[in-house]
């Protein structure tokens, strides 16, 4: 449904120091995806989410919550106009049939968008 939180994501310096602590602290289920550099999360009934290393060296180790929109295309422009910076382009992802952006709100903090296709 649109407009509602659907993924969570983990960018981390160090992901084997994190995977077994979030494993261990809330018995997430971890299944990692080496085609993709990516780890999957199922977090029982909640929400899941995925893992992956830092984009650039100078990042640091932090979460993205997603909201899931009709249109990634649309949203971002609209963002944009309420005063939102596009930090990661609009793409489709290969397999699971999703197009994904992240933009930053006027305050800067980071907010994934995602489309199922």
């Amino acid at each position: 449904m649109a407009g509602t939180f659907t993924h969570m994501e983990l960018y981390s310096k160090n992901l084997k120091k994190v995977k077994p602590f979030y494993r261990s602290l809330f018995q997430w289920k971890l299944k990692d995806m080496p085609a993709m550099d990516y780890t999957m999360i199922t977090a029982g009934d909640g929400i899941g989410g995925g893992m992956a290393k830092t984009q650039k060296a100078k990042d640091p180790s932090h979460w993205v919550p997603y909201v899931a929109v009709a249109n990634v295309d649309a949203s971002v422009k609209k963002a944009k106009k309420l005063g939102a910076k596009v930090l990661m382009p609009a793409m489709d992802l290969p397999g699971p049939g999703i197009r994904i952006c992240i933009i930053a709100d006027p305050a800067g903090a980071p907010c994934g968008l995602l489309q199922s296709l």
